[in-house]
């Protein structure tokens, strides 16, 4: 067991063995409390994987087992109000249970933080009786994309009529294209109900887009006035994907989500303290960001456990080891332990950025509206940058594990396929870049930049600091090459603009973000004191700095941060790095803390992996069984 999870072991940063340094590195000084429950929670019965060969469930199944395992960890909880109050233990939840059942993800992300979350942020003047969702009596849904629009959801078109006579809204789908286009709104683990985003329309004016909370199915079909109907099967976690409808379903006043951006009261009578109807939208729909940093903690939490059962694997596959040489381990070959090098400095740095951004976050939540919306941005950009880098990791590791890889029992399917829910899920990764991209834009407008001109850089390629400045040019680059594909065409409209410099202000996202991780990268270092864990943590943040360099050194030589010598002395820097983290793997990968129990539903994790493959009756154990004793020798 490693001891920052263990109530009886040292927690203290800097302390112990090298794993358990790391630990603390990775899920913070209070690991503890903050990871400890969900950590044990995995490693227990109910969350447990069937060992094959018994076959595989079926998505119904596996849907059902989703549901079974959210009522275990409903019932596990103090209260069902804690992880939708508090956004450290939303993201814990997905960290550790993406990798275990990414569907029993989906709909506990759903239930404790859009549908939940969304209630106890709104609901503050008159909180309604919840006993239902927090008893898991009904499951809550969250029902905003349809059809005919995602990423621009502040244009949905399903209606709420408010009827004075009734004193209540009339919800309405007027369209094919306004359906809703959402997961988890079938009659499938039980009585449902959903926070519908519709377009609130008060005295024949439209008022913006509001969320209300509408019944919509009993224990075995859908409520009268509503229609759900399960969309094609969709590659990945079996959640039921659904179409969901409404013909004038009438709901009372009281299912409104009121607050600062608006309500209907006693009189009738729309107000708002809220300007505009995007920015009403947008505090509707406030826990899509909290959503946001729970997809980062789903790719970290997947990547990582990848990453560990390609290591562990690797170590366990034998090959030959060329003419009258033994047999080695395959991760002895550096075609295959280099990329999982890479790897390994990659997820450390998803692992502090995903930290970084939440305690950003978490602190900037009461602070005043500029710092709010500066951590909001670095949401953004982490989900994007964390899921699509996660992705790169699981392909690499699945790939390093071959046909083993591919199969279900083995764990990484899943993870193959559920990345790509996370990449898509609360925002597509190149629509919010490319708001962050805007915002980047102009914020590098502001700064005077420096003279790309001038004497050759003198720097270190083995200087974590020097790496990080290269980083930061790297950014500036991209985002003035933006700026100057922009002003080349002044007289355009703003498409039109936007078009001729989105390409390298998007990349320019991208290199934010690296450097953001390196940022973290320095951050962690810093809070350790000298010693073995520090140097490994040291390699790890120069290989996945000097990585960057070397995909951009083109740009830094042409702008003069770099010269012939050090672009020529990459490939040596990065080998001497690639060989000194892969040295230290195995000893990396636990600092992930899996729990055994975790690891040992998975074959391939363990050094005696083909016996989850023997066979009784095959005749390696007949011929033996026959054999009479004292027989031809």
């Amino acid at each position: 067991m490693n001891a920052i999870f263990d109530s009886t072991g040292p927690s203290g940063a800097g302390t112990g063995p090298v794993a358990e340094v790391l630990s603390t590195v990775l899920f913070g000084p209070d690991a503890r409390r903050e990871h400890g429950f969900w950590r044990r929670l995995v490693a227990t019965e109910p969350f447990r994987r069937p060992l094959w060969p018994p076959p595989g469930p079926t998505p119904d199944e596996r849907l059902a087992l989703a549901h079974a395992r959210l009522r275990a960890l409903n019932n596990a909880l103090d209260s069902a109000a804690r992880p939708a109050a508090d956004p450290r233990a939303l993201a814990a939840l997905h960290e550790w249970l993406a990798p275990v059942d990414p569907a029993l993800t989906t709909v506990a992300g759903i239930h404790y933080n859009l549908f939940l979350g969304s209630l106890l942020d709104h609901d503050t003047e008159t909180p309604r009786d919840l006993s239902d969702f927090l008893r898991l009596r009904r499951i809550g849904t969250f029902l905003c994309t349809e059809v005919a629009h995602g990423n621009d959801a502040a244009a949905v078109e399903t209606t709420a009529t408010y009827d004075a006579g009734r004193d209540g809204f009339v919800l309405h789908t007027p369209h094919a294209g306004a359906q809703k286009f959402m997961p988890n709104t079938s009659p499938a683990g039980g009585p449902k109900s959903g926070l519908v985003a519709a377009r609130l329309i008060v005295g024949g004016v439209d008022q913006g887009v509001f969320l209300l909370l509408v019944p919509l199915t009993d224990a075995s079909r859908a409520l009268p006035g509503i229609r759900v109907r399960r969309l094609p099967a969709r590659m990945g976690s079996p959640v039921d994907h659904c179409l969901t409808s409404f013909d004038q379903v009438f709901v009372g006043r009281a299912a409104l989500l009121g607050g600062a951006q608006g309500r209907v009261g006693d009189d009738g009578v729309f107000r708002s303290d809220t300007e505009g109807h995007r920015r009403r939208f947008l505090a509707s729909i406030g826990r899509v960001t909290t959503g946001r940093i729970c997809m980062s903690a789903s790719a970290v939490g997947s990547a990582r456990t990848t990453l560990a059962l390609a290591v562990r694997y690797g170590g366990h596959r034998f090959v030959s080891g060329g003419r009258a040489s033994p047999p080695v381990p395959v991760i002895a070959h550096r075609s295959h332990h280099g990329p999982l090098a890479e790897a390994m400095a990659t997820v450390f740095a998803m692992s502090l950025l995903h930290r970084r951004v939440l305690d950003r976050w978490e602190k900037a939540a009461a602070g005043p509206p500029a710092e709010r919306e500066a951590a909001e941005r670095m949401v953004d950009i982490a989900k994007g940058w964390i899921t699509w880098q996660a992705r790169s990791v699981i392909v690499e590791c699945r790939e390093r594990c071959g046909a083993q890889g591919l199969l279900e029992s083995n764990g990484m399917t899943e993870l193959v396929t559920g990345i790509e829910g996370a990449i898509t899920a609360e925002g597509d990764n190149l629509a919010i870049h490319s708001r962050a991209a805007a915002g980047l834009l102009f914020d590098a407008a502001q700064v005077p930049q420096d003279d790309p001109a001038g004497d050759p850089p003198d720097g270190d390629l083995a200087d974590l600091r020097f790496l990080g400045r290269l980083l930061g040019q790297v950014e500036r680059i991209r985002f003035a090459r933006a700026a100057a594909r922009m002003a080349q065409v002044p007289h355009g409209g703003p498409l039109e603009r936007w078009n001729a410099a989105s390409g390298p202000a998007l990349r320019g996202v991208e290199a934010h973000a690296y450097r953001q991780a390196a940022h973290a990268y320095e951050n962690a270092l810093a809070a350790l004191p000298g010693g073995e864990a520090r140097e490994r943590l040291g390699e790890l943040a120069r290989l996945f700095a000097l990585r960057w360099v070397a995909d951009n050194s083109g740009d830094l030589l042409a702008a003069g941060h770099l010269t012939a010598g050090q672009v020529e002395g990459l490939t040596d820097a990065t080998e001497q790095l690639v060989a000194a983290v892969s040295r230290h793997l195995p000893e990396l990968a636990e600092s992930f803390a899996l729990p055994g129990e975790l690891l040992a539903d998975w074959p391939i994790a363990g050094p005696h992996y083909t016996h989850a493959y023997d066979d009784p009756g095959a005749s390696w154990h007949t011929t033996a069984a026959r054999q009479p004793a004292g027989g031809a020798r």
